[in-house]
Parts: C-alpha cells; sequence; structure tokens
C-alpha cells in the first residue's frame, strides 16, 4: 500500500506503458500535473499541493519513470517517452487536459507533453532547468553545465559503482545545497530512501542518459513549432532567468516571475508564491480556454 505525502490525497499505483507509476491526487477542479525533478519525489509538493487544491484545481503529482515509488523500467526514459507516460496517467484518471508544471528534471517531460500532445496541455509552467541546449541559458553554463550532468550520463554504470553505498550523503548534498529554506528531516529521509541502491540510482541517472536525444529532438521541434499555449516560468535561485530566456522565442503567450529568494527547489522555499503563481496561471487559461 501506497503511503499518501501530500494532504487529503490518494495514492495508487498507475500501470501505463510497461511501468506502474505511483500517483496521488488530491481535490477537485482542473487539474493541475506536478512533475517532480532530481533528486526528488512525488513527496517536494507536499506544502503546494494542499494550496493549489485550496483555490480549487485538482492536484496530480506522480513519480516519473524509475523514481520514487514507481517502477524501475529497464527503458523509456527520453523527454517523449515519458510525455507518453504522463499522457497514460491523464487517461487512467479520466482526465481529458491539464495544466502542467514541471520542476529541473520534471520540465522535460513537462514540456515534451505539451508540444506532442497540445491537446490534453491547458497550460504549461517550467522551473529551475535548462530547457535542453537552447539559447538563453549562457550566463547559467558561462563555467559549463553542472557537473553532475556528466557523471551521471557516462554509460556503463560508472556512477552506479561510485555512489552505491554512498546514497544519504550524496542525495542529501542535492537537497541540502538546492533549498535555502531547508527540507524537513523526515522528507528528506523518505527521498533518500527512495535512491537507495543500484537500481534506483541507475534507474535516475537514465534521466541524464538521455538529455542528448532530448536536447535534440527540442532542437528540431522548435525550427518548426512554437508554443501557443500560456506558459510561465518561475525562476529561483539557480537557473534563475535562464529558463525564460531560453523559452521566450518559442512562446507567443510567456509569462516570466523570478523568485531570487528562493533557492533551486521553488516549491519547498516558496510554497506559497510558487502555489499562488500557478493557481492564478491555471485559472487565467481556463478563462482564455
Amino acid at each position: 500500500m501506497l503511503t499518501a505525502y501530500l494532504a487529503g490525497a490518494r495514492a495508487r499505483h498507475v500501470p501505463v506503458n510497461d511501468v506502474r507509476l505511483a500517483v496521488e491526487v488530491a481535490g477537485d477542479g482542473p487539474a493541475v500535473l506536478l512533475l517532480h525533478g532530481f533528486p526528488h519525489t512525488r513527496a517536494i509538493w507536499s506544502e503546494a499541493a494542499p494550496l493549489l487544491t485550496a483555490a480549487g484545481l485538482r492536484v496530480v503529482a506522480p513519480d516519473l519513470r524509475g523514481l520514487g515509488d514507481s517502477d524501475r523500467a529497464a527503458g523509456g526514459y527520453r523527454a517523449t517517452e515519458l510525455a507518453g507516460d504522463l499522457a497514460g496517467v491523464l487517461d487512467a484518471l479520466g482526465i481529458d487536459r491539464a495544466h502542467v508544471v514541471g520542476i529541473d528534471l520534471g520540465t522535460a517531460p513537462a514540456f515534451a507533453l505539451a508540444a506532442t500532445r497540445p491537446d490534453r496541455v491547458t497550460s504549461l509552467t517550467l522551473s529551475e532547468a535548462m530547457i535542453g541546449t537552447l539559447p538563453g541559458a549562457e550566463s547559467f553554463t558561462a563555467n559549463g553545465a553542472p557537473w553532475w550532468f556528466g557523471l551521471h550520463a557516462v554509460p556503463g554504470g560508472f556512477a552506479e559503482d561510485l555512489l552505491e553505498g554512498r546514497e544519504d550523503r550524496y542525495i542529501r548534498f542535492f537537497l541540502d545545497s538546492g533549498s535555502r529554506r531547508g527540507l524537513p528531516e523526515a522528507m528528506t529521509a523518505r527521498i533518500v530512501e527512495a535512491y537507495r541502491g543500484r537500481e534506483s540510482l541507475r534507474a535516475a541517472f537514465e534521466h541524464y542518459r538521455a538529455m542528448p536525444a532530448n536536447a535534440d529532438w527540442i532542437s528540431s521541434w522548435v525550427t518548426r513549432n512554437v508554443f501557443t499555449l500560456p506558459v510561465l516560468t518561475i525562476g529561483g535561485g539557480a537557473v534563475g532567468e535562464a529558463t525564460a530566456r531560453q523559452v521566450a522565442p518559442y512562446a507567443r503567450d510567456l509569462t516570466e516571475i523570478l523568485l531570487p529568494d528562493a533557492g533551486h527547489i521553488v516549491p519547498v522555499d516558496a510554497p506559497e508564491e510558487f502555489a499562488a503563481l500557478v493557481a492564478r496561471h491555471a485559472k487565467s487559461a481556463e478563462a482564455r480556454s
């Protein structure tokens, strides 16, 4: 039996494609699909989610393929494949359209779902991530891409060899450096456990091994397409304005917000502001749809 980490939510496994995804659902109203990053699980929405449900929205928070309580699949980690998983979750829940919110690693499948299935996405929110290799993130990558991108992407299990048995220290490093406020210890401990073991590490790093293919696909998509749906970017204290600069040429209806006092994990550091922005963006999109 799955534990529900979001107030008032029900947790269940949803079979999609070749995996079962752990999903929590709470509230009533237009659906908001919340996509976490690395090293996170759906638990990071525990403060923002109740604020969204109080605003009259239905929260849907899955663990991405291979992460959290979802199955450790052998493959299927490209953004377009993850988007297929998410469309399957919406199907299973009887949801026609959703407001899609992605942070960190979750921005790639969020982008891909909006790009490949615009009939299923009413609005898109992207926070604290580089969007492939699109121009605009030069200030963030002035000293090169983050060092862990390369480590995680090395084939042949190299990162797994280094980190198996050292998960606690490694995962805590990212959680501590990603939040200026700090995560509650109980949440941190749950997330560390979700990444413990070689298979859990492998599945997490497969998301990074898919990044070059994702970047190529995004670069190709933007040569022929733009987003016409409302797009919101929320920058924090790490990636900042880079996400907005990357997306701006390809989004006709873009709202850019910067919360510089937050760290990288904005829904943890500034849950009230994050939830209010998402709710306002969703309601504005609903009024125009």
